[in-house]
């Protein structure tokens, strides 16, 4: 009898655990089908109300109580004043608002697979923008596929066409391809120890077939079209398949200085699209960029007169994406840690 009820209580306790794990399943795929089709969501953030919390702090963390009294008094005296404006106020006048500075952060990889999350932000900034607004990037990128790149710059030209300012912000590197989106701006600015420049074309083809030749390993490689392949990694080079492909390396390079002459056409073209990169005080010198600041400077200075608002477009990201992160994340952190024990520093 004793046996019984241990294994009734058993067989209890497994059936609830079974319902509970189909319950979970559930809701984690109700969930799911929810989500199916949505690529990914916009968050806005206030960047004006975010810097005004933070002076509210500091400002009360240094006042004395009675000082924070006389400072509470003062700021509700100024607002029952500005309340009273505003009821003075016409029915038929609209309020005037403040000029909106849209902020916008592009972090560039190699293929400049963001760019996906950028047509988004820049879409959205379109739907409500004006040529009163401004736009401002945050730019980060060594640079990298022409395509992408080319792609990139493009997005951040539907903000010229529409006449509304644009601003890029250099505070570590736009190089090449980096700075070929920089320069479709109204204005750049540069912190001092920032890399740009890099107006050149790069390409690099590793080749094996003296290793397979050595090994009695053929390669065979069919086309149609004189020069559907230029370079192989496999097969044998010719000269007449480099020359080609130096060509066609001297076309693009023409291709990226014309983008960049038309919209910066006080350049020096042959000092800057050698291919050099250079810090921003030097940048600023050649002309590459109008301005020495951070972005932290320009933004605070900017919300004084201007709604600040920040744009992010968040992808979903799935299961193997999220741990590849993490993986990514660890060894940057392992990465940061050994550089830092053996870091050199300038004389």
């Amino acid at each position: 009898m004793e046996f019984l009820y241990e294994y009734g209580l058993f067989l209890a306790k497994a059936i609830t655990f079974v319902v509970a794990v189909i319950a979970i399943v559930a809701v984690v795929a109700g969930e799911a089908m929810k989500q199916k089709g949505k690529k990914g969501h916009l968050e806005i953030d206030d960047l004006s109300e975010h810097f005004e919390d933070v002076e509210q702090e500091i400002v009360h963390a240094l006042l004395s109580k009675d000082e924070l009294k006389e400072k509470e008094k003062a700021d509700k005296k100024a607002e029952k004043e500005k309340a009273k404006a505003a009821k003075k106020q016409k029915d038929d006048d609209k309020p005037q608002e403040k000029p909106r500075l849209f902020v916008l952060d592009f972090n560039g990889s190699i293929d400049a697979k963001e760019v996906a999350g950028l047509r988004e932000e820049v879409s959205a900034v379109l739907s409500v923008a004006t040529p009163a607004d401004e736009v401002f990037i945050r730019l980060e990128s060594g640079g990298g596929m022409v395509h992408g790149y080319g792609l990139a710059s493009s997005q951040l030209d539907r903000i010229r066409q529409k006449e509304i300012p644009l601003t890029i912000a250099v505070d570590k590197v736009a190089a090449s391809g980096g700075y070929m989106m920089a320069c479709v701006a109204n204005k750049i600015i540069a912190a001092p120890f920032s890399i740009l420049g890099s107006i050149g074309v790069l390409a690099q083809v590793p080749n094996f077939n003296k290793l397979l030749k050595k090994n009695d390993i053929e390669f065979e490689q069919l086309t149609a079209g004189e020069y559907k392949r230029t370079l192989t990694m496999f097969g044998e080079n010719t000269d007449k398949g480099r020359e080609k492909f130096v060509e066609e390396l001297e076309e693009t390079h023409q291709l990226f200085k014309d983008f960049v002459g038309e919209r910066r056409p006080s350049l020096d073209m042959d000092k800057v699209a050698t291919g050099e990169h250079w810090f921003g005080t030097k940048a600023l010198e050649l002309g590459l960029v109008d301005k020495i600041q951070t972005s932290d400077d320009y933004l605070y200075e900017a919300a004084k007169t201007r709604k600040v608002i920040a744009l992010k477009f968040e992808t979903k990201k799935g299961l193997a994406e999220k741990l590849s992160k993490a993986a990514s994340l660890s060894f940057d952190s392992i990465l940061g840690k050994l550089m830092q024990r053996n870091r050199v520093f300038p004389e």
